[in-house]
């Protein structure tokens, strides 16, 4: 029996199970294995082969907010001159601080619009400093997303289209990101839904994933050469001081994006690009696998990555210590799969 959806398919594709999934990390208290995350992960060369993988990387996934690169690529190659902030705010999952808002004002103004305008939800900022500046006044122009959608419909506005329709999977925009995502991934998308944001979203492979985001990082197309480097010179932008994405870009010039239910994407600007799916949905653990297999590829430093590992991976707490701060009582680590994986030569 086929019920309604929201998506354009009727039905969907084979989706991950665990069968198909590896132990990517575990989670220790007190030496205690607390939990375990399975998922998948996979590794391609700058030319989009495969240098290695754990689980079946040829299942479809969404791509939630792993997705907003090629969003904003679609943006530029439909003729919009985004730059600079503009540029990586169109690809990023913000935190809403008084200087992300200040940039996606901007992209509204200069494209006739307000805030009124944007289709995302209404939300307070996550950042705890504009939380209390704004006080109890919710806006669209808070939501993580913001700048994807004004970007969206800076390029309705360009191309002549209007802008109320916009999240339309038929609608311009939404078909140049539909073909952005066929070029760059090398495969058409498996199954299309509604991501978070109410925006169309993608399933496409693990791999094609990160066959994409390579050809961004790697810089072999003009727009994706203007993105990483947009990205490079405003690392606050794309996430938020101290969170995870930012601290992996400004202390070891990857290109990083995160997206809902646990998906990774990473790469280097040599075109190394590693993408993680946690099954659970959980993306604790995704920044240290992505940065243990880059690291272990030979793309990053393994001391660099070491050093970092401490900013962009949740502690594990217990209590305080006589002086008052929190009290380190276990580690997230290498699952079984990925330890053996670790223990080869790359």
């Amino acid at each position: 029996m086929t019920t309604h959806s929201d998506s354009q398919q009727t039905s969907t594709p084979a989706t991950l199970t665990l069968d198909r999934a590896a132990e990517l990390a575990i989670v220790e208290r007190s030496g205690f294995i607390e939990s375990r995350h399975a998922g998948v992960a996979v590794v391609v060369d700058p030319d989009g082969a495969e240098v290695l993988s754990l689980g079946d990387p040829t299942a479809p996934v969404l791509t939630r907010s792993c997705l907003k690169p090629l969003q904003a690529i679609a943006v530029l190659e439909a003729g919009v001159a985004l730059n600079g902030p503009e540029l990586v705010l169109a690809s990023a999952s913000h935190r809403a601080e008084a200087r992300h808002i200040e940039v996606v004002e901007r992209m509204l103004r200069e494209a006739g619009l307000t805030a009124a305008d944007l289709q995302c939800p209404s939300v307070l900022p996550a950042d705890p400093a504009n939380r209390r500046r704004v006080g109890d006044n919710p806006s669209p122009v808070f939501f993580n997303c913001s700048g994807k959608h004004a970007a969206f419909m800076a390029a309705q506005v360009h191309a002549g289209e209007p802008t109320d329709a916009y999240l339309d999977p038929d609608s311009f925009i939404q078909q140049r990101v539909r073909e952005a995502v066929t070029e760059y991934c090398g495969e058409a998308p498996a199954f299309t839904g509604v991501d978070g944001c109410g925006a169309p979203v993608h399933a496409v492979s693990l791999v094609g994933l990160a066959r994409g985001v390579s050809k961004v990082t790697a810089g072999r197309t003009l727009s994706g050469k203007k993105l990483v480097q947009a990205v490079l010179d405003n690392p606050w932008a794309i996430e938020g001081q101290g969170r995870p994405n930012t601290v992996a870009i400004e202390q070891l010039g990857v290109f990083a994006k995160f997206g809902a239910e646990g998906v990774l994407v990473m790469g280097t600007r040599e075109g190394y690009c590693v993408a993680v799916k946690a099954l659970d949905g959980s993306g604790r653990a995704t920044t240290f696998v992505a940065l243990e297999l880059l690291a272990h590829i030979g793309a990053l430093d393994a001391r660099d990555v070491l050093n970092v590992l401490p900013h962009v991976t949740p502690a594990i707490t217990g209590g305080t210590n006589p002086d008052g701060n929190t009290r380190t009582v276990g580690s997230i680590s290498a699952g079984a799969d990925l330890y053996a994986v670790l223990q080869r030569r790359a």
